[in-house]
């Protein structure tokens, strides 16, 4: 597959030659979270086809984005993992999800999917570092089947799939709550207050869990147009 290009020298430019194309910055978005097998890409990537994914990632394996590893016993087997120029990518995404939160997300549409794992980024997108000052606590969310962990360290977030070894506070969610929550700029604090989540653990990890996470209110990207 002929790779295009705008053919400026512009870093923006550039950049855009590198993750500009469908799918490719989904796929970095998946990789920030950690180590994906071939199927876990699939399963979190619907629409995208066998041969577009393999192709995309071939792209990145080829510009330096990502390599194949072998995941740590027990699984043992190929994965790929973003490369050190990969992962610096993850400011600038999450920077594009913080937009997306405040001017694109709105209301859900009936032909979007939507795949729990994809809250992983959400914390990191919505994490307060203020409100986390002085905290170390581990939390762990549970959607559906979906499990995920966040480590916050004095005002740090490290947020991963898969269970936590030791979590201070467990909060569970069903998706449908989840998505009615967040689509109405809640907090899993207020879900739990409400009844929508339930929460167990440390009573002050729990205490500091409102202030952490929080959606930017939405925004109409035509509020300042004049009338026509």
């Amino acid at each position: 597959m002929e790779q295009r290009t705008y053919n400026q020298y512009c870093a923006t430019a550039r950049t855009l030659d590198l993750v500009g194309e469908r799918w490719t910055l989904l796929l970095i978005r998946e990789l920030l979270t950690g180590p994906k097998r071939f199927g876990d890409l699939q399963a979190s990537l619907r629409g995208l086809g066998t041969g577009l994914l393999a192709a995309r990632l071939k792209h990145l394996e080829r510009e330096g984005l990502a390599h194949k590893i072998t995941l740590p016993p027990p699984a043992r087997t190929p994965a790929y993992a973003l490369t050190e120029a990969g992962e610096e990518l993850g400011p600038p995404i999450l920077e594009l999800a913080r937009w997306g939160l405040k001017w694109a997300m709105g209301e859900r549409r009936e032909t979007e999917t939507f795949h729990p794992g994809w809250a992983v980024l959400g914390l990191r997108a919505c994490f307060d570092a203020e409100a986390a000052a002085g905290l170390r606590a581990v939390y762990e969310f549970r959607i559906d089947d979906e499990v995920f962990h966040a480590r916050i360290a004095d005002g740090t977030i490290e947020a991963l799939h898969g269970p936590a070894q030791h979590p201070d506070a467990t909060i569970t969610i069903s998706e449908a709550a989840f998505l009615d929550v967040t689509s109405h700029g809640l907090t899993f604090a207020d879900a739990i207050e409400t009844g929508a989540a339930s929460a167990s653990g440390d009573s002050a990890a729990l205490r500091r869990l409102k202030g952490l996470f929080r959606l930017p209110p939405s925004r109409s990207r035509n509020a300042d147009q004049p009338p026509s």
